[in-house]
């Protein structure tokens, strides 16, 4: 009986919890129960998410066209910055535990809303598509601004790549769970993601009782404080940091943001010819999303899975910044060589593979040597408003090449020269996070020494 109950032992539960997550990253036994629920979490966040996704697309497509896309994605950041200043406020008022939940109840009841509407056959297509971008920006930054305030830097960059599997899994998971549920309807596809989100509010709220407190470092701040004083403006002003990395998140979304357009653009174009031999516009358009995504998210996840914790031993966090810049000059250049939507497709599933594994996990890493206001407001500014932003100025320069019959060659000029920026941007962050880092390691030894004197 005795052994029976070691086997079941929480020491025990660890030990077997690091055993099997050990191929993918470093896992102590002690982190290991806490790594596991912080996995699930997005986990489900990234299905849910994704079961929304998917469903949104032919809607705006074929509804509007790759530029209306382009400008519902603008709208999104109009809309962000009315949903960033209800956030600030309310975080002035209470702390982490209650702002995780606040924020997940509040979409969840999102959802049913739109799950009722679309059930009585209501028109939603372009609000529902502003929501998921909305809901997309804001939940997945919560997540990671959680695991950046409970783990230690050095935490962070072992465990990091861990919690990426999650959100790699989830993603495929959520792309898979949306073709089997798609008898189900709009709806049925929003209640779903419902669910798996108010699960996720659950874990949030055990797992700020688990970690009160992860180390000395975080042994006054209460998960019950006010998150922040002062306005947003200041706390983005005052630290050139945090400016460095809204000006990495602008360019790395533009860039994206405008080779999305170019794919969209080749899409359509294919379909026309499609059309001639019977296609289906709906079906077409649908199937290469599909596999677009699928593709995507099974290479992120072995990126994710085999590369990242790697990537991030080897090369740092800046290293791992640069990865995507390289990749994505040579991509646009392949396409400048060869402007077809099949080699389009395959670069841009590397891209985009990269950027959801190894620049995700590199940019999450980031705000490991952050306040905590910055890790939640400044980080939800980043990952919401200047995300969209970047998508805001692609929409711009749709807007201005469709009058003027700019071809989609000039795009892929355009981001061949705001990757060198990004490049020189990375360099910069690389510079001050080794600073931050240094700085954090001399306060832990200082209080080391501070307690061994006190002792």
């Amino acid at each position: 009986m005795a052994s029976a109950d070691a086997l079941h032992s929480p020491a025990q539960r660890g030990r077997t919890l690091s055993a099997l997550l050990r191929p993918f990253a470093e896992v102590r036994p002690a982190e290991a129960v806490t790594a596991a629920l912080m996995t699930l979490t997005v986990f489900l966040l990234l299905t849910a998410y994704y079961l929304l996704k998917t469903a949104r697309e032919p809607l705006v497509l074929l509804q509007g066209g790759a530029e209306v896309k382009q400008y519902a994605a603008a709208g999104q950041a109009l809309l962000l910055v009315g949903v960033v200043r209800a956030y600030t406020s309310l975080a002035r008022r209470v702390g982490r535990r209650t702002l995780l939940a606040s924020v997940y109840v509040f979409f969840i009841s999102n959802l049913v809303l739109f799950a009722v509407l679309a059930h009585a056959g209501a028109t939603i297509g372009v609000p529902f598509f502003l929501w998921v971008g909305v809901f997309n920006m804001t939940a997945v930054s919560q997540f990671w601004s959680f695991a950046a305030d409970i783990y230690t830097p050095e935490q962070g960059k072992r465990l990091f790549a861990v919690l990426g599997i999650g959100s790699s899994v989830g993603a495929v998971a959520g792309a898979r769970v949306a073709k089997s549920l798609a008898a189900l309807g709009p709806a049925g596809l929003m209640a779903t993601a419902a669910v798996l989100l108010a699960v996720c509010v659950a874990l949030f709220q055990w797992m700020c009782a688990r970690t009160t407190s992860l180390g000395p470092a975080r042994s006054s701040e209460s998960h019950d404080e006010p998150l922040m004083e002062g306005s947003v403006t200041q706390l983005l002003l005052r630290d050139r940091y945090l400016l460095l990395i809204v000006g990495l998140t602008l360019i790395l979304n533009w860039v994206r943001s405008n080779g999305d357009y170019l794919v969209d653009r080749a899409l359509l174009a294919a379909l026309a010819a499609g059309k001639a031999h019977g296609a289906d516009p709906s079906v077409f358009v649908t199937s290469f999303k599909a596999n677009y995504f699928e593709w995507v998210n099974i290479t992120g996840l072995v990126l994710q899975a085999f590369a990242v914790s790697r990537i991030m031993a080897r090369v740092g966090v800046r290293g791992a910044l640069l990865v995507l810049p390289v990749v994505a000059f040579f991509e646009y250049g392949a396409f400048l060589a060869a402007p077809v939507l099949s080699v389009l497709l395959a670069t841009k599933v590397g891209e985009s593979a990269l950027e959801y594994s190894v620049q995700n996990t590199a940019r999450q890493a980031l705000f490991l040597h952050a306040s905590r206001a910055e890790k939640y407001i400044g980080k939800t500014v980043t990952d919401t408003v200047v995300v969209r932003a970047g998508d805001a100025l692609t929409a711009l320069l749709v807007w201005a090449a469709s009058r003027a019959n700019v071809s989609t060659r000039a795009f892929a000029v355009l981001n061949i020269a705001l990757v060198a920026a990004w490049i020189v941007i990375v360099v910069a962050i690389g510079r001050l996070n080794a600073r931050r880092a240094g700085e954090s390691q001399l306060a832990v030894t200082a209080d080391a020494a501070g307690a061994e004197l006190a002792s």
